[in-house]
């Protein structure tokens, strides 16, 4: 793989980094003087080759290594941006100034244990000196409070980010650091082996991670009707025929097999480089960016020469916002909105022109065994009111391509003959190898003899007590040439591991089973009955479809989970009924987010009726706001847990066991397009994407949900939140099946939101 880096000077003078022949990097001794000289990849410069390598080595040790770009702030007070090496073998990982294969002996200059707390965020792109890089940060569950602080002098996890030329690279380095942590899980649980194999078979490959991967469909049934109405190019062009009589337009979409990975064909989309969009986007050619938030969200400025779709000459210009984010399978969304920004008023001699709303969504494909051809699915959405499209989809020439709609549809188009044009942009340049059997993963100690390993994990990268802070690059080189002896060369038996196809086999889902109750709930014991009327949240109940501004109970037959033979043929059935019960929803408006809701005195847990209950399950969704607000759900068993179901483990079990099997599935039932296809309908686990914390007490386990946590999440919702009130919402609940004797799956509970008004939330009183 390559990564293109140029040195570039943030100030005006000063030294810079480089790279050596050997692939070390130096600093001139201006460096330690003058630190706010950032080293950035930037398209154009001088290519050098920064391999990133797989392998589980002889003893089964998992090892991820190659170079990435560490961030971070010198002792004064200064950014920089260094190239370095970094090394994952098990929960280990190192960080050098050379690549220690081409320099046996060299020193790490960091070094750390990966433990059960680690959290990776993903937080976007951002602008780095001159150039785009893809950040992640690291840090601490257990010290989120210091969750993205800089600290002069330490580099601890907690505020340890790295950055990559690309987000295929950001991807695989954030799945290698999971497979770390996940090994870490293992070692510490000694528990069933979860097939940590299978969780790695895409780091290196076409990015569609195994990890998440829930099959190319969503896990909530849709109500598009989608209709083939032309092929052009080998595009197919589709129109939305479930609500073709509402006259509210057509929503239409253009779907390509492009020859590239889905990370390829992302940076492509996004990429502002004139010269590369004048090869294949005839519209939104020439492009320069306005501002940009989070890592997540921009907006651009674009003119454009109208004669390609009009007779007339007047120059048009747009602005438009961009949001983007990939999900738990690796398939990126692309929402772009039209938009104003105060950088850019009105122009004089332009006429200002509105671009339609519009959506990319970019999917990788598997591949055969042993091909290096990666692949990936490209749709992009829109919606039309243009009177001219009924005529030109019935093969009629109309002035309907000589529109803006038709010029984004035609995007999708020129994307693939641009990259069926450059044959480097086709091939993934790496293979995935892991050792042909599976072995204990435990590392020994004496295999890094100078890390102090206690017996908890350290979730830190802890800099070596020979050296001082890594911005002063001048010290602990005289350590580089200490060579560790040892046995070199082994020889490793490896094979390629096999594609797994994750394809649902068929759509035509068989009805679950309604969950057992005697096997999650303790069939001794005499069930309760539950009356929902003695508990009042602050959200109602609706009455009917029709209702707002309430909540409602739908069954799970909306839902897809995992069947019996999931683990065989990844099939997929329809959900049963709920096992829980939903008995009320509160909607609350807080100054930050709060923890603890069950054990607020005026809580219906603290209730009379509420202690009386076998057990309830508390949701607490903590959404980021101005104000913050709280939507917290009840669920109510009518008999207590059975301790030896996979309920009863995922309630007294350890936050890491819950984490892992935590799930949501969203569906967008009613709403704006554009919202849904933010939202999406594939399951996510919550611990995984946003931190969650887990309070179990008495009669009740309560989760605390840190939408805020996660910049993909708080973009996501932000956009939820501006139209709530037209949005009718269904959220399905359940702990995922891994194993066999853990299928089918069965939905815990559901909730359906019916335009709720974020003004109706109550205050938590303190």
């Amino acid at each position: 793989m390559e990564t293109t880096m140029v040195s570039k000077k943030a100030g005006g003078e000063g030294g810079h980094e480089k790279e050596g022949s050997d692939g070390s990097t130096g600093s001139s001794s201006s460096d330690n003087n003058n630190n706010n000289n950032i080293n950035i990849p930037i398209s154009g410069g001088h290519k050098h080759n920064h391999s990133r390598s797989i392998s589980y080595d002889e003893k089964g040790i998992f090892e991820y290594f190659g170079w990435v770009y560490h961030i971070g702030v010198n002792s004064i007070g200064h950014e920089y941006c260094h190239l370095r090496f970094l090394f994952i073998k098990g929960k280990y990982v190192e960080m050098y100034k050379r690549d220690p294969h081409e320099n046996p002996g060299i020193r790490p200059i960091r070094r750390g244990v990966i433990g059960p707390s680690l959290m990776v965020e993903e937080l976007g792109r951002r602008k780095v000196g001159d150039g785009d890089l893809y950040v992640i940060q690291f840090y601490s569950r257990l010290d989120e409070a210091k969750k993205g602080e800089w600290h002069p002098t330490n580099l601890l996890l907690f505020c340890f980010k790295i950055a990559c030329s690309t987000a295929g690279e950001a991807r695989k380095w954030m799945e290698a650091f999971d497979h770390a942590k996940q090994q870490a899980e293992y070692e510490l649980s000694k528990g069933g082996p979860e097939m940590l194999l299978r969780q790695t078979s895409n780091l290196a490959g076409n990015g569609a991670s195994d990890g998440y991967f829930e099959g190319e469909f969503g896990d909530a049934l849709e109500a598009h009707e989608w209709k083939c109405v032309r092929t052009i190019n080998g595009v197919r062009i589709f129109e939305d025929v479930s609500d073709s009589k509402s006259g509210k337009g057509s929503l239409v979409k253009a779907v390509a097999l492009v020859d590239a990975s889905a990370d390829t064909a992302f940076d492509i989309i996004l990429n502002l480089d004139r010269h590369r969009r004048y090869e294949w986007d005839m519209l939104t050619g020439d492009l320069e960016l306005v501002d940009s938030y989070d890592g997540h969200y921009d907006v651009v400025y674009g003119t454009y020469d109208p004669k390609y779709l009009t007779r007339w000459q007047s120059k048009r210009d747009f602005v438009f916002s961009r949001q983007w984010f990939r999900g738990q399978d690796g398939e990126y969304t692309i929402l772009q909105f039209p938009a104003v920004h105060k950088k850019r008023p009105p122009r004089s001699g332009y006429r200002r022109t509105t671009i339609n709303p519009s959506t990319w969504e970019i999917r990788s494909l598997n591949t055969p065994m042993g091909s290096d051809a990666a692949k990936c699915l490209v749709t992009q959405m829109l919606e039309i009111h243009s009177a001219g499209w009924c005529r030109w989809k019935k093969n009629s020439c109309s002035k309907f391509e000589k529109t803006i709609p038709y010029a984004l549809l035609n995007q999708v188009s020129g994307l693939k003959e641009y990259i069926g044009a450059n044959p480097s942009l086709k091939c993934e340049t790496s293979a995935m190898v892991v050792q042909s059997k599976f072995s204990d993963v435990s590392i020994s100690s004496s295999d890094f003899e100078d890390v102090e390993v206690q017996d908890e994990f350290y979730d830190a990268i802890a800099g070596d007590s020979s050296t001082s802070s890594e911005d002063e690059d001048n010290e602990g080189d005289a350590n580089e040439g200490d060579a560790n002896k040892g046995d070199a060369n082994k020889k490793e038996r490896k094979v390629k591991l096999k594609n797994v196809s994750w394809a649902i086999t068929s759509l035509a889902l068989k009805r679950a089973a309604d969950p057992d109750a005697n096997k999650e709930l303790d069939p001794s014991a005499t069930p309760v009955n539950i009356d929902a009327s003695q508990f009042n949240g602050s959200l109602h109940k609706g009455t009917d479809e029709a209702d707002s501004n309430c909540w409602t109970c739908p069954s799970g037959r909306a839902f897809k989970i995992r069947g019996k033979t999931y683990l065989k043929d990844n099939a997929k059935v329809m959900g049963g009924d709920p096992l829980l019960q939903l008995i009320a929803v509160d909607w609350f408006k807080v100054d930050k987010a709060t923890d603890k809701i069950a054990l607020h005195p005026k809580c219906l847990v603290q209730s009379d009726a509420g202690k009386k209950l076998p057990f309830i399950l508390v949701i607490n969704l903590e959404v980021p706001a101005k104000p913050n607000y709280s939507l917290v759900l009840y669920y109510a068993a009518e008999r207590p847990v059975n301790k030896d179901s996979l309920l009863g483990k995922f309630v007294d079990g350890t936050d890491m066991f819950r984490d892992a099997r935590f799930k949501l599935i969203p569906s967008i039932v009613e709403g704006y397009w554009m919202v849904k296809r933010a939202v999406g309908t594939k399951a996510c686990l919550l611990g995984k994407a946003v931190t969650c914390r887990y309070f179990r007490q008495d009669n009740f386990l309560e989760i605390d949900v840190d939408i805020g946590s996660s910049s993909v999440a708080r973009s996501v919702i932000g956009l939820v939140l501006g139209y709530v009130t037209s949005l009718v919402v269904d959220l399905a609940i359940l702990i995922e099946g891994k194993e066999e004797a853990e299928l089918p799956e069965y939905i815990l509970g559901t909730v359906r939101l019916n335009r709720v008004k974020p003004e109706s939330a109550i205050p938590l009183e303190a």
